[in-house]
């Protein structure tokens, strides 16, 4: 599959007609594209169908966002904190994901306010394309066996300290039941498991690879390791990854994608797997991966 983000085709030939909106809490610039959005709704007959706190000051009429509201594409208005959250309510459906930066990185969405509109009338035309992203499945098991919280996450799930900054001792290995494989242990502040989309962010800063988007694997990434010998980990989509504490902590904690947080007590380990659907993001041509690179985060200026 080639580097670049227009690897498929969009599959709206017919082109989409209800439209789910996430934002961040509304200010002037979530406003004025709110506003816009409404005007090309208006004209392209679309029907909206916004987060509850972004239907103030639109049509009194608009059904807020919800679990079966039917959409076919969801349109994200903030960051890339913004894109994650809208991405997690759409998960597994298929529904394609049309980014707009309002923040200040960006790295994951794929347009400006300027280019809205015109991103807006292209993917309704078929001139777009979707860049399907791999993702990640995690589960909590306790000491005794039994399955706890499932986590999802198209970024990174990360097992750290949640309060106090403590040294924890962590065992990493791989495999299915008694073909368990041990990988080896560290101390250190914790750990990333990210995927390629997430290789650009968390795992990045703590020194991790950056990984094309078009491959799928996993990437482990050690945070402060307290040992030269550990370095970053690049694994195969197949595997089922298993972390584990080699000591009693109080306070740790397992985050997906910075949205969604769960204790680990005692005991419990953590399992991660590739996850069974991809997340569709919405990219227009000559939109590709390295020209991202280098110019959000400034690569091999």
């Amino acid at each position: 599959m080639s580097l670049r983000d227009d690897s498929s085709i969009l599959p709206l030939p017919g082109g989409f007609h209800r439209v789910g909106i996430v934002g961040r809490p509304p200010d002037d610039r979530v406003h004025a594209a709110l506003s816009e959005v409404e005007a090309f709704a208006d004209r392209h007959d679309l029907q909206l169908v916004p987060e509850e706190e972004l239907c103030v000051g639109l049509r009194a009429s608009l059904e807020p966002l919800g679990e079966a509201s039917g959409i076919d594409l969801l349109l994200t208005l903030g960051g890339d904190g913004t894109l994650l959250r809208g991405v997690r309510r759409v998960a597994g459906r298929g529904i394609p994901v049309l980014g707009v930066n309002l923040g200040h990185l960006g790295f994951l969405t794929s347009v400006s306010p300027p280019d809205l509109l015109g991103a807006l009338a292209a993917a309704l035309a078929g001139r777009a394309f979707l860049d399907p992203r791999f993702t990640l499945e995690g589960r909590i098991i306790s000491a005794a066996g039994a399955e706890g919280p499932r986590l999802w996450a198209l970024n990174d799930i990360v097992l750290h300290q949640a309060a106090a900054a403590r040294v924890v001792r962590l065992d990493l290995a791989v495999g299915r039941n008694a073909e368990r494989e041990e990988i080896g242990s560290f101390s250190g502040d914790g750990v990333i498991i990210a995927t390629p989309t997430g290789s650009t962010g968390y795992s990045l800063s703590a020194g991790g690879s950056i990984i094309a988007p078009t491959m799928d694997c996993i990437v482990v990434t050690p945070i402060s390791p307290h040992t030269l010998s550990m370095r970053p980990l690049l694994l195969p989509d197949h595997v089922r990854l298993h972390v584990r504490t080699l000591e009693a902590y109080e306070q740790l904690a397992v985050s997906a994608d910075g949205q969604e947080t769960h204790a680990l007590a005692p005991g419990d380990r953590l399992l991660i797997e590739k996850g069974k659907e991809r997340v569709q993001l919405v990219r227009f041509r000559g939109q590709t991966f390295f020209g991202r690179l280098r110019r959000v985060l400034n690569w091999a200026d």
